[in-house]
């Protein structure tokens, strides 16, 4: 049973691959824009002309990215560049950095590699944006888009409309407290305590998205930040394949962000707010989707678990599960994208996947 199940999901990557990489026919994208908040895993060049180790505008990066190194953490497309065509867009969100002009109608991207729920994250990475101040960003993209629409009001009823993406807190573990040489965060609180202490904190930044027009918001969950080949360098693995610790503390906040997800629901009933199970999606068996090597990055990497620059990386890219020290290839994001976007399986997504989210008339 197992066996057959393991055939039909590769079945389905193949599908999923194909689709994503042939040349889509493009219509009305199905939101009229998409905005994006997150970390490394969604950057796409908005820390290039930051003062931090956290930017990848480098080769080997973007290797199989039509327009080369971009400040993408990877060798391809991210999750949410593959999410930006399912959804009908026929070119990437722009990163906030170098958007302008009535581009950002289409939406924005804010994510910052090293950004955190925590504005102290990532400090000792130097400047990288945190999610309050993305969400100081994309409160002056309103603005701008009330002024491009001639109207305040206008541009409510089209950010209403519109899909948003927030992807956070992995950096807050990585690169807070499980740095305990930087960080007193692992003195303060244990690991329950901090995962409550973490989303009590998201719960507030993701109302003031929805006070600036979010009504259809997609929260990801934290995947296995355990599994990266940066954090089995670092911790261990105590006999198992990842450091469990950083797994174990991944799944308490992803579970708080569940409870969240329900609350938002109850409390707003003019929005819809989905949790996307990151760390269920990559939790299943990486060779039935054709995967060879799941623990070490494909290209080699410095001090900080990026690719090093102008090293050549790995040929054979599309069965390598990790890119660099801690993001995954082009090949592993075109599986998540695809499964956020129209759940495989029931424990993908929830309460909905994206597919119906933007279907929904709030």
């Amino acid at each position: 049973m197992a066996n057959e199940a393991n055939i039909w999901f590769t079945m389905i990557v193949v599908m999923v691959i194909l689709l994503s990489q042939s040349s889509l026919v493009y219509g009305a994208p199905q939101v009229p824009c998409f905005f994006i908040f997150g970390d490394s895993l969604a950057d796409n060049g908005n820390n290039n002309n930051r003062l931090t180790s956290a930017k990848v505008n480098y080769h080997p990066y973007g290797i199989d990215y039509p327009a080369g190194p971009t400040g993408r953490f990877c060798n391809g497309r991210t999750t949410v560049d593959i999410l930006a065509q399912l959804l009908g867009f026929e070119n990437p969100i722009p990163p906030y950095a170098t958007a302008s002009g009535p581009e950002i109608l289409k939406g924005l991207n804010y994510a910052s590699g090293g950004g955190g729920i925590r504005a102290e994250t990532s400090y000792q990475q130097g400047d990288v944006i945190s999610l309050d101040q993305q969400l100081l960003n994309h409160k002056f993209t309103a603005s701008r888009i009330a002024s491009i629409l001639r109207s305040k009001r206008s541009a409510g009823q089209y950010l209403n409309k519109c899909l948003y993406s927030v992807g956070m807190g992995s950096n807050d573990y990585i690169n807070n407290y499980f740095l305990p040489e930087l960080y007193p965060t692992s003195r303060l609180y244990t690991p329950e305590q901090y995962a409550t202490v973490l989303v009590q904190q998201y719960s507030r930044q993701i109302m003031s998205l929805y006070e600036s027009g979010a009504r259809k918001v997609a929260l990801i969950g934290i995947g296995l930040i355990g599994c990266t080949p940066s954090a089995i360098s670092a911790f261990g693995t105590n006999g198992s394949a990842c450091a469990d610790k950083l797994n174990s503390a991944a799944q308490m906040f992803n579970q708080n962000l569940v409870s969240l997800v329900d609350q938002l629901n109850t409390d707003l009933t003019d929005a819809k707010f989905i949790y996307v199970n990151s760390f269920g999606i990559g939790s299943g068996d990486p060779a039935a989707a054709g995967f060879k090597v799941v623990n070490v990055g494909c290209c080699p990497v410095n001090s900080f678990g990026l690719c090093a620059e102008g090293q050549t990386p790995c040929q054979n890219r599309s069965e390598y599960v990790f890119w660099d020290g801690f993001h995954p290839t082009e090949a592993l994001n075109v599986i998540t994208a695809a499964r956020t976007y129209s759940e495989f399986d029931p424990s993908d997504t929830y309460p909905m996947d994206i597919s119906h989210l933007v279907q929904l008339s709030l």
